[in-house]
């Protein structure tokens, strides 16, 4: 059976030339970067070439680039990183984020509201948008900190958040802006001296952008200072204590320099037609069923439905056994037994929520791919709402 994977927003697969370009580093060139031998001088050289490939692609300075592990470790380091200050010096601090936030956020704002920070968690509109007009409303003299995401992992929703980000800084210039961007880059091209000049910490994991799994970013504009999380030696500028990972950073960046050419090209558009052309198939070919997001602002690759009548999870199943692989929400909690967070924060009911399924393309998605897709789906839907 060939296999078709809808489910990209979990994980991409790792690209053979990134494959390529990491192979070296493994056995051949193996130094630890800290060393100041030949061995690990190469390594540190090819570290800090990644810095530089992942700095242009978010246009800013390498300077500004901190290699971690992924995503959560870049959310938890720049919220908690942003408020232990605070709490040190026992100080009022108020920290804004959304209800639709990946977990790591969200789990990371609570634990900080557990230790004494205030927290406000804006709803978006029933299209996953946040309202600019409600954000600056929840602006307070002590607010310190604002995490909002820049391009939602479930429905593909794109904040405006360079207008949310120059609000804040108009309300008190003092306020941090973070945004989550791990669905975001690779996918949008972002401009951190341009539209989102106004945020001071973003957040990349490599393996949504076709590097592997345990490697990521959080950019931390010049000025800006975070108690870190490990406390150790001097790398990452002391914001990431540890030996680097070196066959990962070096995936990342050239993760980069691909994603980089790829925004150059038209091929941007071609992804999110054939995301249309499945979409708009599977609304004309299925009954009741209905997009669950912005269909305007929203990442390339990703689509949210809603198949009434079905429970996404036998859907899922019932699927897998045809070949394809979906979701219906974020990797981390496809066991979880409740309803999206996401989906309920828009506005819709539970049951809705569960009848929802999440397709994510990637670069590798072939047209062919999509027509089979086409002609499993509608048979998996109508079979299961005969047995309901």
């Amino acid at each position: 059976m060939d296999r078709i994977y809808l489910d990209n927003n979990a994980t991409t697969p790792v690209l053979p030339q990134v494959i390529e370009a990491m192979r070296p580093f493994w056995s051949e060139t193996f130094g630890n970067p800290s060393s100041a031998h030949h061995s690990g001088q190469r390594a540190r050289t090819a570290i800090e070439h990644a810095r530089t490939a992942v700095a242009r692609l978010l246009n800013c300075s390498p300077k500004e680039i901190v290699f971690n592990s992924g995503g959560t470790e870049s959310d938890n380091l720049a919220l908690t990183g942003v408020l232990q200050p605070f709490f040190d010096k026992r100080q009022p601090a108020h920290l804004i984020t959304t209800e639709i936030e990946h977990h790591a956020v969200l789990y990371t704002a609570q634990a900080l509201h557990r230790r004494g920070a205030a927290a406000t968690y804006l709803v978006p509109n029933r299209e996953g948008i946040i309202d600019p007009e409600a954000f600056e409303a929840a602006l307070r003299p002590d607010t310190e900190l604002v995490s909002i995401m820049l391009a939602n992992n479930e429905t593909g929703a794109i904040q405006p958040i360079g207008k949310l980000a120059r609000i804040a800084k108009a309300y008190n210039p003092a306020i941090l802006f973070h945004t989550d961007a791990v669905q975001a880059a690779a996918k949008l091209p972002i401009d951190l001296t341009g539209a989102l000049k106004n945020v001071d910490l973003l957040s990349i994991s490599g393996h949504k952008m076709y590097a592997p799994q345990g490697t990521g970013i959080l950019f931390i504009r010049s000025g800006v200072h975070l108690a870190p999380l490990l406390h150790g030696g001097p790398q990452e500028h002391q914001h990431r204590s540890g030996t680097e990972n070196v066959p990962g950073i070096v995936a990342l960046g050239r993760a980069a320099e691909l994603a980089l050419d790829w925004l150059s090209s038209d091929a941007p558009q071609q992804l999110a037609a054939l995301r249309d052309r499945l979409e708009s198939g599977l609304l004309a070919a299925i009954p009741d069923t209905h997009v669950n997001g912005s269909t305007t602002h929203r990442a390339a690759n990703t689509t949210n439905l809603r198949f009434a009548g079905v429970d996404a999870e036998s859907l899922l199943i019932a699927l897998d056994l045809q070949g394809i692989a979906a979701s219906f929400g974020a990797a981390c909690q496809s066991g979880a037994t409740e309803p999206s967070h996401v989906l309920i924060a828009m506005g819709l009911t539970p049951a809705e929520a569960r009848s929802s399924l999440r397709l994510s393309l990637s670069r590798l998605t072939t047209a062919e791919e999509i027509d089979r897709a086409l002609e499993i789906i509608p048979a998996v839907v109508a079979r299961l709402r005969s047995l309901a």
